[in-house]
């Protein structure tokens, strides 16, 4: 009797968190949605930072060419998300480059070619890298990392996407190693046994074999790690160079979606346009993050229904 209660307890204390979080959750959307809608519902704002400036090309003057610029604070504001949004991807893109190769090439020789003692070392030592605060990574980064990739490429700017970029991979790194590996860990041993059977080489089963089988689990590591590199923010306001330049070239310095909140909310008028814009791409970024994190997760169950189907 008293084991029954005592487990009652545990689930509804467990139950409660869960409804905690999710309504935590619910509330903070509704938060950041309420104070980005002004952009649609209030004139004053809508005419200073409606749709139209946030994401098409537009002149301060008549006469003056169209461009594309985030000055929030000047004379003429202008608050298109252009530059944002191409910094983000850029340093994005650059992570991914960096951290995905390294990653899934890890996780790969642990599951299927390391032998257990050195599995014991690896994965661990490489998911120890998610302990590390972001804003060591950047600091790091900024005072140490920048330095070298210049002096080595020859680069004009000492803080770019390449170098916000690199650090970044080694966020995304533990997390997509973790999921890929567990992916492929997961896949029935006798799809080994059977393919060696046949004369495969372990090479050959790792390659033809185990990938397929966990590609839906590898493939929802990518998409989490994307979404770990899009919303990061203290690695890339500090290893960036935190200029809103519209340039695709990776050797350029940048500002992200969301280096950008951290660097302006802080000082910026209450209720003004500037303000309901933060919180607009505030919401982008929650949305962004939200359908890749679910994509990864509907991936994941693809896994477990497949191999669960083939064990059957």
């Amino acid at each position: 009797m008293r084991k029954k209660i005592t487990e009652s307890v545990i689930e509804a204390i467990i139950h409660i968190s869960a409804s905690l979080a999710i309504v935590g959750l619910v509330l903070i959307f509704i938060f950041i949605g309420k104070e980005a809608l002004h952009i649609l519902t209030s004139s004053e704002v809508r005419q200073e930072a409606g749709l139209s400036r946030l994401f098409l090309p537009h002149s301060p003057e008549p006469g003056v060419p169209k461009e594309f610029a985030w000055q929030p604070v000047s004379d003429i504001p202008k608050y298109s998300l252009f530059p944002l949004m191409v910094g983000t991807l850029k340093v994005t893109l650059v992570a991914l480059l960096f951290a995905l190769p390294l990653a899934l090439g890890a996780a790969i020789f642990s599951s299927e070619f390391a032998p257990s003692w050195l599995r014991e070392i690896i994965k661990p030592s490489i998911e120890l890298l998610a302990g590390i605060p972001s804003v060591v990574l950047g600091f790091f980064a900024l005072m140490v990392m920048a330095t070298a990739i210049q002096n080595a490429l020859g680069l004009d700017y000492r803080l770019n996407a390449i170098n916000a970029g690199i650090a970044l991979g080694l966020a995304v790194i533990p997390i997509v190693f973790t999921v890929a590996e567990d992916a492929l860990t997961a896949v029935p041993q006798s799809f080994r046994e059977g393919s060696i059977a046949l004369g495969a080489t372990s090479w050959q089963t790792a390659w033809r074999v185990v990938l397929p089988a966990a590609f839906p689990g590898i493939f929802a590591a990518c998409v989490l790690g994307f979404g770990r590199a899009i919303g990061e923010t203290m690695i890339v306001l500090m290893s960036s160079g935190n200029a809103a330049i519209m340039s695709f070239l990776p050797t350029y310095p940048l500002r992200s979606l969301s280096a950008t909140i951290a660097a302006e909310l802080g000082e910026v008028v209450h209720g003004s346009p500037h303000y309901h814009v933060l919180f607009f791409i505030g919401t982008l970024l929650f949305i962004f993050t939200f359908i890749l994190n679910l994509i990864g997760q509907l991936f994941v169950e693809r896994l477990k229904d497949r191999l669960s189907g083939s064990r059957a």
